[in-house]
């Protein structure tokens, strides 16, 4: 099954994209789900009475799926929470906290990429996601926070678990710290589901921006970011191109402008240009005449290869791409196994290969869209060859 994520700035157009990518899919045959993030349901009149077999439409309902995890919480903690004097809060009282409506956003992208036997099975799974900005911190989510349960709850602090049923029928209780664990352990197998559909070749992340200087600078940091997270960009959407045949008078500014725009994205990304209609897509006809190509071509993988250049001059070369990265936005720090990498707004902890945790990092240097950092063997880590 193959996973697109939509996404691009706030008013251009990423909504009535995903929509129509999700038609033209489906009317050419594709088990189709179009999966709805907002809180409000905004694909509904984009869609308007577009109907097809092979097209399901679903939104995501945070409020519902936090009710339902806190619920289970009080469930596995009940006699905790007896012992304690507390008070169970009832459903009719309980509103979703900051960041609830993330996580529902990722369990839904899980639950479909990865149904369970008797649910339905999809071809293409077309997610609108927000606009770039807080799409790019969802996409980042489940790493950071399986990063701080092991900080906070490593499991090798389980190898004492034996003793605490022991504890447990003492103080007639479970020991808190028995459910803490098991709480953990269920959310850290929650998110490794999501990073799997989310570092499958198979996921792509299709951009939809409208072309000019505001739209450059928004696909720029969305490439950047996107690069950091290790996920491909499949496709760009030019939206609202204005036709050039009709470029006299006052829209001859802005149709060159466009234009240039376009010219340049084209050296970089496979470009989709959407024709203005003149007035807001709505309903089948619409969609379809903005001529949105469905899943594409095969996707390809994400690598981050490790080049060996020991024999010539004495390093391994650890090959980052980050197209659009400037150099004097980037920064790298060394701390212990993990590697810190900032690029412009944007920053990842990541682990480093196996070889290269015995080494030392000996520089880096950005050329050509792609961050090369040099690291040379430490020679009391590093096997001794004759």
């Amino acid at each position: 099954m193959r996973t697109l994520l939509i996404t691009g700035p706030g008013g251009s157009g990423r909504t009535t994209t995903a929509a129509a990518t999700a038609l033209t899919a489906a009317r050419e045959g594709t088990r189709t789900l179009l999966l709805g993030t907002d809180r409000t349901d905004t694909l509904g009149p984009v869609l308007g009475d577009a109907a097809t077999p092979h097209l399901t439409v679903r939104r995501v309902d945070p409020d519902t799926d936090f009710r339902t995890d806190l619920a289970a919480l009080q469930d596995r903690a009940a006699s905790a929470l007896d012992l304690l004097g507390a008070s169970r809060l009832d459903p009719e009282e309980i509103a979703p906290l900051p960041g609830a409506e993330e996580l529902a956003v990722l369990r839904a992208l899980r639950d479909a990429a990865l149904p369970k036997p008797e649910e339905e099975a999809y071809d293409l799974v077309v997610v609108d996601l927000p606009p770039t900005p807080r799409a790019l911190s969802l996409l980042a989510l489940p790493e950071e926070l399986r990063r701080y349960l092991r900080r906070l709850l490593p499991p090798e602090r389980q190898a004492a678990r034996a003793l605490r049923p022991v504890l447990g029928r003492l103080a007639g209780v479970p020991m808190p710290a028995e459910w803490l664990y098991g709480t953990a352990a269920r959310l850290d197998l929650e998110l490794d589901a999501v990073e799997a559909v989310l570092a499958d070749r198979d996921t792509v992340v299709r951009l939809v921006a409208e072309p000019g200087p505001s739209g450059a600078d928004a696909v720029r940091a969305a490439a950047l970011g996107l690069a950091l997270r290790g996920l491909r960009v499949d496709a760009l959407v030019a939206t609202r191109v204005l036709p050039e045949s009709e470029a006299g008078g006052w829209l001859a500014g802005p149709v060159a402008q466009q234009r240039k725009t376009l010219d340049e994205w084209q050296e970089a990304y496979a470009v989709h240009p959407v024709t203005h209609l003149g007035r807001d897509p709505r309903g089948g006809d619409d969609l379809a005449a903005l001529a949105v190509p469905g899943a594409g071509a095969e996707p390809g993988a994400v690598s981050w290869p490790v080049t060996d250049s020991a024999a010539d001059d004495g390093v391994l070369v650890w090959h980052i791409p980050l197209p659009g990265a400037r150099r004097d936005e980037l920064d790298l720090i060394r701390r212990g196994d993990e590697l810190v990498v900032t690029a412009g707004p944007f920053r990842r902890i990541v682990p480093l290969p196996s070889a290269l945790r015995r080494c030392t990092v000996d520089g880096a240097a950005l050329r050509e869209g792609e961050l090369r950092v040099r690291f040379r063997p430490d020679p009391e880590l590093w096997p001794r060859t004759r």
